[in-house]
């Protein structure tokens, strides 16, 4: 922002205007409740008890009660009712449909939906058919928008399972017809990723790109071997990278040896904010690291992680670190074009985004926004 102009704190409305970049968000996460209602009836799933009571309202309610327990393991625990009604490509074509349909009207120009394809094979699909299925489904709500979105796959190996080299192979079969990368998620604790060197081998050879969940629940140890035993491009989450960093009683910052290296790669921090409350990562959105993190220049993103889970969106995400933070719409803007920057998509398309997109859409909501973003 130029010295001769004052910061701009928007306005909720303005917040809904904003282009928005999410890198992190869950397929089987960010369900409509009365779709999981609607297909629950169609499959036969029994939801929990008292969920239903007033439809697809106290529904929602369940979900992010539940979810809200402190507890990775716990929250984790949610995603067997949207996973159980989404074993069809019809179930799975309609969630990824409405997906970007709702993405759209949060303003989202670019989006990377992740899941897990292994899921989703329990009634006969084979991996390649729920691809296909999520691809058609994303094609549908595209090519119905009537503004642009960009939208693509990563697709998620599930860190206690060893089926990653699997599905890695999967990814790269189909990155030029939808998917932009590989991902592997699940309990951190007891499932280092090390476990899944083969697969990110592989991935590397194949000149393919990959993020990892990491320093999340887990600490240092977990980004660590992410980062410099993996090979991971970009950290899900990586909020725990603020335990090496120590601020001193006079304000002044020292960073670990772990931070530097993540600061001065650029490496991106796909940070979620109201997910690490609920999981009991940090204790309140005022007290993120993300404040911190942004501050000192990481690459910091703001992403959903899970909408339904955690009855969020990425307006009500950068709306709550206006609050908490005072962020402006340069803050804004920077945080979009740094996730922009860090799309697992070509060079170019991702300047074109940038510059044709993400920055003519803050400038129409203030126009003494420069164009330096750092």
């Amino acid at each position: 922002m130029s010295a001769a102009s004052e910061p701009t704190v928007p306005t909720p409305a303005q917040v809904r205007r904003a282009p928005k970049v999410v890198l992190h968000d869950h397929l089987d996460g960010g369900l409509r409740p009365a779709t999981v209602l609607e297909l629950a009836a169609e499959c036969g799933h029994e939801l929990p008890p008292g969920s239903t009571e007033r439809g697809a309202e106290s529904l929602a309610d369940w979900f992010a009660t539940a979810a809200d327990s402190g507890s990775l393991e716990r929250y984790l625990e949610t995603f067997a009712h949207t996973v159980a009604v989404m074993q069809t490509a019809p179930a799975l074509r309609r969630v990824a449909r409405e997906f970007v349909e709702d993405l759209l009207d949060d303003g989202v120009v670019y989006a990377e939906v992740r899941y897990a394809p292994e899921l989703f094979v329990e009634q006969g699909l084979s991996l390649d058919d729920v691809v296909a299925a999520v691809q058609e489904g994303f094609d549908e709500a595209v090519a119905a928008a009537e503004r642009g979105i960009v939208v693509r796959q990563l697709l998620t190996a599930m860190r206690h399972q060893a089926r990653s080299r699997e599905i890695a192979e999967l990814a790269v079969a189909w990155r030029d017809r939808g998917v932009a990368g590989f991902d592997i998620a699940g309990a951190e604790a007891g499932n280092p990723p090390t476990r899944h060197l083969d697969a990110f081998d592989y991935l590397r050879r194949e000149n393919a790109h990959f993020t990892i969940h990491a320093g999340e629940a887990f600490g240092l140890p977990s980004i660590w071997e992410a980062l410099q035993w993996c090979g991971a491009d970009r950290l899900g989450h990586g909020v725990r990278i603020i335990d090496d960093i120590t601020v001193a009683e006079d304000g002044s910052v020292t960073l670990g040896r772990l931070a530097a290296y993540v600061r001065d790669k650029r490496i991106p921090l796909e940070l979620c904010p109201a997910s690490n409350v609920q999981t009991g990562a940090v204790a309140s959105i005022a007290e993120h690291p993300i404040g911190l993190l942004n501050d000192l220049r990481f690459r910091v993103t703001v992403n959903t992680d899970n909408r339904l889970m955690s009855r969020t969106s990425m307006t009500a995400e950068m709306c709550s670190l206006v609050e908490a933070f005072g962020w402006t719409l340069a803050d804004l803007r920077r945080v979009t074009v740094n996730a922009m920057k860090s799309a697992f998509l070509p060079f170019d398309e991702r300047l074109a985004l940038i510059d044709e997109v993400v920055k003519p859409g803050y400038a129409a909501l203030d126009p003494t926004l420069d164009d330096a973003v750092r």
